[in-house]
């Protein structure tokens, strides 16, 4: 910035020698400024002069240019590598926040963070570099001015850069108001693109085409206004500036025209200033520019300070932890949970103590808090009131990770990555550093081996975009295969066999039994004859309580449930 400053001064002091020699090469010749480099270059006549001062005009022009361009490369790659640099971040201290915080939020406002507000605060970068840019030079080009005639050079940028003040003044609240309707416009754009190739199946069987694509029209058009009115408010004021600047010349002129020296010698001060002002203006329209980008934008930059305020936890910066010791027992006591302080507790005094290596079942009614309780066992959710311990120690966040080293979960909804089979089951892994025998293992344990090995690809088959180019009992025979992959000795399953048919579910269910003696499972059933092999279950009533009960009376809950209608039934 400083040296294109200086290059702006080179340009502009170098056009007052270059139009003087055009219009009286004599008079500079005997100048005793110009002696100097008349005897460096043994000049001996004043038409001499002209050659050397038209390549020194060319050069300090060609010199301005290059360092210009060169500001702009330095600009741009600063702030694109800052942008990419916070988008990483926000997507890094997304991904470490806790799992209330997931459920708490609509994950369109991340996503739209991460990629779209990025790039409107990578403008904001862009912008602010070139405010400062604009600034250093004006104040160039001002001293510049100055040196050929004081009076007009301030009268001409204080008057210019009023008016640029005072619409400024004037569209400052209206910018503002655009950047909120920017950066909540544009979420709301993401959020109906989320929801309607999301559901696609149910807006297809619908017929509910034309109700998404109406709320993305309003959404998109009110973005789309705001975008362009931004663009006018910034961009507008340089033609008024342009025109106001040829007058301001044409005055000028006329002036020096009538003095006692005639216009033959304002020449030399009308082409510096008219340079100058050529230089000027761009600059105050850049600065003015930038400034209402800056605004425009500024409800966004608001949104992403916010995601940058995410706290990391101290486990993010630190290697993946020793798994904690597990050789007794998980126990939970007198345990309480609500997600809000104002909410009211879904569980509520729960004494719960599980062994070892037993297979643990849970049933209620749909609400009840079993898929909570999990949640807390595989320390996803944090107690409100009593304790998860292990072996005694009590899991706090300082334990986490080391806790959830032992766990793997299959959920009743399984996620797919657009990715192989085997990428898949061994989800999370490095690509280098999967297990080949591990994952197909894993596959015939879940019994699902046979249909991998059926496909053309076999483990290296695509499953397309959350699975879709497999079933519901596939994509969930994968999610156990991922579990068994991790060799954890907990293994969480909410209701993941619901999608399977009868015989699968028994061959799943009796292949996990023969696991061995050192694995904790626990269920979520779908079906109650799953829980036929459990040591325990645990049934919750609708006040956020929990007993134990045997596999004998499930019966009469199974009547109950069929009464109610409940899914368990």
């Amino acid at each position: 910035m400083l040296v294109v400053s200086f290059a702006e001064i080179v340009s502009i002091g170098s056009v007052l020698p270059f139009l003087a020699v055009l219009s009286d090469p004599v008079k500079v010749f005997g100048h005793p400024t110009a002696k100097p480099i008349v005897e460096m270059l043994r000049l001996t006549s004043a038409e001499q002069l002209l050659l050397p001062l038209t390549i020194l005009f060319g050069a300090a022009a060609i010199f301005a240019g290059a360092m210009r361009l060169l500001l702009l490369w330095a600009s741009t790659r600063v702030s694109y590598a800052t942008g990419a640099d916070l988008s990483l971040s926000i997507y890094r201290r997304t991904l470490y926040q806790p799992y209330s915080a997931h459920i708490a939020r609509n994950s369109s406002e991340v996503i739209n963070g991460i990629v779209g507000k990025t790039n409107n605060v990578t403008s904001i970068i862009i912008l602010t570099l070139n405010l400062i840019s604009a600034s250093i030079i004006l104040v160039a080009i001002l001293v510049a001015l100055t040196s050929l005639d004081p009076g007009i050079a301030l009268a001409a940028f204080a008057g210019f850069g009023l008016l640029y003040a005072v619409i400024g003044r004037v569209v400052n609240a209206k910018l503002l108001q655009d950047s909120q309707r920017i950066a909540a416009e544009s979420t709301q754009v993401v959020k109906t693109l989320q929801e309607g190739l999301g559901g696609i199946r149910d807006v297809l069987i619908y017929g509910s085409q034309a109700v998404y694509c109406q709320t993305y029209r309003v959404a998109d058009l009110r973005l789309r206004r705001a975008l362009g009115d931004n663009v006018f408010v910034g961009a507008s004021p340089r033609y008024v500036m342009e025109a106001l600047g040829m007058v301001l010349i044409a005055g000028l002129a006329y002036a020096l025209s009538r003095g006692p020296e005639g216009v033959a010698n304002a020449i030399p001060v009308l082409g510096a200033m008219a340079l100058g002002a050529q230089r000027l203006l761009p600059m105050l329209q850049q600065a003015y520019g930038a400034w209402s980008g800056i605004q425009g934008n500024r409800a966004s930059l608001v949104d992403i300070l916010k995601l940058l305020d995410q706290p990391l936890p101290d486990h993010a910066t630190q290697p993946r932890p020793r798994p904690l010791p597990f050789r007794s027992y998980i126990e939970l006591q007198r345990l309480g949970f609500r997600y809000r302080a104002d909410a009211p507790y879904v569980l509520r005094d729960v004494n719960v103590k599980i062994a070892k290596g037993s297979r643990v079942g849970f049933v209620g009614t749909t609400g009840s808090g079993k898929s909570t309780l999990l949640n807390i066992v595989m320390s996803l959710l944090h107690p409100s009131e009593g304790t998860l311990a292990v072996d005694g120690q009590a899991i706090d966040s300082a334990s986490q990770r080391a806790w959830q080293a032992h766990i793997a979960h299959v959920a009743q909804d399984i996620f797919l990555a657009d990715a192989t089979i085997e990428a898949n089951i061994a989800f999370g892994e490095p690509k280098g550093q999967v297990d080949g025998e591990r994952v197909r293992s894993a596959a015939q344990r879940a019994q699902i081996a046979d249909f991998i090995e059926s496909l053309p690809k076999q483990y290296g088959e695509r499953v397309g975009e959350r699975g879709v180019k497999l079933s519901g009992g596939q994509r969930q025979r994968i999610g156990i295969a991922r579990a068994l992959y991790r060799n954890a000795d907990v293994i969480v399953f909410d209701e993941a066999t619901s999608a399977l048919d009868d015989d699968t579910e028994r061959a799943v269910m009796h292949a996990i039994g023969g696991l061995g003696p050192d694995l904790t499972i626990l269920i979520i059933a779908h079906r109650v004859t799953t829980l036929k092999d459990c040591s325990e279950i645990y049934r919750f009533d609708d006040r956020g309580g929990v007993e134990s009960i045997s596999y004998g009376d499930l019966a009469p809950h199974l009547r109950e449930a069929v009464a109610a209608g409940t899914r368990e039934a």
